[in-house]
């Protein structure tokens, strides 16, 4: 058994050697909380929850950063247009993507700094590298020398004498003009610290080699994040880490956007579906399926036709499940998963591969069904739920019942909503159907759904 990883520094597919045996560490660049997430955001959330599963299955300790940044020029600017302070935008949507990463059930991070909490490790990487020769001070700003790294631009594979730097408002003092802030002078009314060069903030790229170096030493496994950060984020984030002397990171897994009409799904471009819209049309467990089966590197091109799909496949699914649950009582998943789903899953984390697993066996248990074969159709529900437990969409896992929640009110709906369908039965018994119809558009009103079945109707709630 060896997992095999995209790594985007050597541009291919190599097997995953950890650091240390059985265990794997791995940093995510995480949330800039200027504004509420769109789903765009949270697929990368999504896909490496789907990779840190994948690894505790096969056996790892996984240690599972990612990070917050909650100091930028775009939330010091919404300061000013919303007229409240910087890091009262910043919380209010740090809680929106804890709130869209839980809805859609993607496990907590080991660790999830926030990069105005780390400010001391900030200062201590500069003051290292302005001692090597690799940063300067200049009127109250840190540059990175890039000329002084001869390996800078490894990951982006581009010329250094081609490049052109994505530059902020106020980076004055440069000796060149690729080179980079990774701290910024503080103007008046702007959010600063102290430091041995002047009061400022962070530079962007600043913060996540700073994090990763006190969360996970030296060198690490695993660094990830969304494509568009291999430049500039994540070539600036490797010329510090390793001109202060850090190996950093070994691999490097990038995701692939969201995308409409082509384009990269962005707040800029007008374009951007919040995830807390989202879960209101739809339910959250059908957005991790349309979310999380496509390759984590293929462009996902949103439309509500590919939802609706996505909600008729795991709909297939899901029917298979109530089915077998139905006629045979409660089923414990399986062990393990089935090699052929395996094997998918360790090449390059092979979803779409994986899934196609998934409906076969689900189209095995339905023939069971029908010959009535009630324990091969167990056997297959077992596997069923091993596969859906390793991608997060077991339909019967306590957090899309309702069960993680503490509380006994599934029963009491249930009991209630089985009452108004027994109503609603005895309406078509006697052939009343425009009493039955309004007791069903009532109940999906309500937010259920309603699904008759040859043994009755059941009900599930639409998110």
């Amino acid at each position: 058994m060896t997992i095999r990883l995209y790594d985007t520094n050597a541009r291919q597919v190599r097997d995953f050697v950890p650091l240390t045996p059985g265990r794997v560490s791995i940093y995510l660049c995480g949330a800039t909380v200027q504004a509420a997430p769109h789903i765009g955001h949270i697929r990368s959330g999504l896909n490496f929850d789907i990779l840190q599963r994948w690894f505790r299955y096969r056996g790892y300790d996984v240690t599972f950063i990612r990070n917050v940044t909650d100091i930028d020029d775009k939330i010091i600017a919404k300061e000013a247009d919303q007229g409240r302070p910087w890091w009262s935008i910043g919380y209010e949507n740090e809680r929106a993507f804890t709130a869209g990463y839980d809805a859609l059930g993607c496990q907590p991070p080991t660790y999830e700094p926030r990069a105005t909490g780390h400010v001391p490790e900030m200062i201590e990487m500069m003051r290292g590298l302005i001692e090597r020769g690799h940063a300067y001070a200049s009127e109250g700003n840190v540059y990175f020398d890039v000329r002084s790294f001869p390996e800078y631009l490894e990951l982006s594979n581009q010329e250094l004498d081609n490049l052109r730097q994505p530059e902020g408002e106020g980076e004055t003092g440069k000796r060149d003009q690729r080179d980079f802030a990774m701290w910024k002078s503080a103007k008046p009314g702007e959010p600063s610290w102290e430091t041995p060069w002047g009061r400022g903030r962070p530079g962007w790229h600043l913060e996540c080699s700073a994090m990763a170096h006190k969360y996970l030493g030296s060198v690490f496994d695993i660094h990830g994040g969304g494509i568009d950060l291999i430049f500039p984020h994540h070539d600036n984030e490797i010329a510090q880490a390793k001109a202060y002397g850090d190996e950093f990171a070994r691999y490097w897994v990038h995701n692939a956007w969201v995308t409409i009409a082509g384009e990269k799904m962005a707040k800029s471009l007008g374009n951007s579906v919040l995830v807390s819209e989202m879960v209101q049309r739809w339910r959250p467990i059908v957005l991790r399926y349309y979310l999380g089966t496509p390759h984590y590197r293929s462009m996902i091109e949103y439309s509500e036709e590919a939802l609706r799909e996505a909600e008729s496949a795991f709909a297939r699914i899901e029917g298979f499940v109530q089915r077998v649950i139905e006629k045979a009582g409660p089923v414990e998943p399986a062990a393990e998963v089935p090699p052929a789903f395996a094997e998918a899953m360790d090449d390059d984390l092979g979803v779409p591969q994986a899934l196609a697993v998934i409906h076969t066996t689900v189209r095995q248990g339905n023939s069971a069904l029908t010959a009535d074969d009630k324990e091969t159709a167990v056997a297959r529900l077992a596997e069923v739920r091993a596969m859906l437990g390793v991608l997060g969409l077991d339909p019967l896992d306590a957090h899309w019942t309702g069960a993680d929640r503490g509380d006994d009110l599934h029963g009491v709906v249930d009991s209630l909503v089985r009452l108004v369908l027994e109503q609603r039965q005895s309406a078509r018994a006697r052939k009343d159907y425009a009493t039955a119809d309004a007791i069903r558009d009532q109940l999906v009103q309500a937010g259920l759904e309603i699904e008759d079945t040859p043994t009755g109707s059941r009900w599930t709630l639409r998110g």
